[in-house]
């Protein structure tokens, strides 16, 4: 059986990601900065990290076959203040720059390395709406995300230049049952507020976790995959047709739609309200041509915002 190493395995994809590869057989590592005492699975094994030492359990990686790279600090999380900005930063480029020491200086079988990365990449559109979606060939917006994401994905570069395959998954907003982004939305439908973001037009490229965890799978499987790949679904929606949506799942008719104003947004978010605003029409298209089949490409049949969360 392959071995995934996988970090940031604790989170809500890591969680669903290794399901889905205990049941396709593979077995998985999970590295984490302090091993569980005890764990019932004999198919999941834990490896620790340091990551401000620069040090990892090396059998982890003599053993794995493949890693998929998921480690990062939430970017909504909290406001965004020059202390917060930098964490996001380190916890993306110092847990891969620690991969790949660790690949240099342990023999081992690896064959491909995922990464996750983000759509963050990408500028607002230039028009509403962007006829010309944004493309992997896009470089990288100038703006706090955007470098972010292209600090994230130049540090694993050095993998390629070890004969080995990278692949990096560009991911737009996860709609999971299990939170994430949706989460969010939760807490005012308990009062029936179905809270729309300024006017609501701003547009959204998402993707179901179900569909993301199979495009997991198929980077490790699939050797013809390389580079950057959007990881989005074909269907793009606006702020308010995915808050109706996804009210109309959790609430029935029993929601009223509201309004944020955007100086609300500036207060309680601060400079975080530019990425929670911006439309970003971003293309599918290359993964399309790689043979995934999406099996949610609309929000109306996504699980997260199609029944009851």
């Amino acid at each position: 059986m392959a071995n995934v190493l996988i970090t940031g395995g604790t989170g809500m994809i890591g969680q669903a990601l290794t399901e889905a590869l205990l049941d396709k057989k593979y077995t998985v590592t999970i590295v984490t900065r302090k091993k569980p005492v005890n764990w019932a699975d004999n198919r999941i094994s834990y490896a620790e990290w340091d990551i401000n030492n620069q040090m990892i359990d090396r059998d982890a990686i003599g053993k794995a076959d493949h890693i998929i790279h998921l480690a990062g600090a939430n970017v909504g999380e909290k406001r965004w203040t020059k202390k917060r900005k930098q964490e996001i930063v380190d916890s993306r480029v110092k847990t891969g720059q620690l991969l790949i020491k660790a690949m240099k200086e342990t023999p081992n079988q690896i064959k491909s390395v995922v990464s996750a990365s983000g759509i963050g990449w990408y500028g607002p559109d230039p028009v509403i709406p962007n006829p010309h979606p944004f493309k992997e060939d896009a470089p990288a917006h100038n703006d706090f995300l955007g470098q972010t994401c292209l600090q994230w994905e130049k540090c694993l570069e050095p993998i390629t230049q070890m004969g080995k395959r990278l692949v990096r998954l560009r991911t737009g907003i996860v709609l999971s049952e299990k939170g994430g982004a949706l989460d969010e939305f939760k807490k005012p439908l308990r009062f029936g507020l179905a809270t729309i973001l300024a006017n609501g037009k701003q547009l959204v490229s998402w993707i179901a976790i179900e569909d993301l965890i199979q495009l997991y799978i198929k980077a490790i499987e699939d050797s013809k995959m390389s580079g950057p790949y959007n990881a989005v679904a074909p269907q793009v929606v606006t702020n308010k047709q995915l808050v109706l949506q996804f009210a109309k799942a959790v609430n029935g008719k029993f929601y009223i739609p509201f309004y944020v104003p955007g100086f609300v947004l500036k207060l309680v978010l601060g400079e975080m309200r530019i990425e929670v605003l911006k439309s970003a029409t971003v293309s599918c298209n290359k993964i399309l041509q790689a043979g995934f089949t999406f099996q949610f490409p609309n929000i109306e049949t996504a699980p997260a915002t199609s029944r009851h969360a």
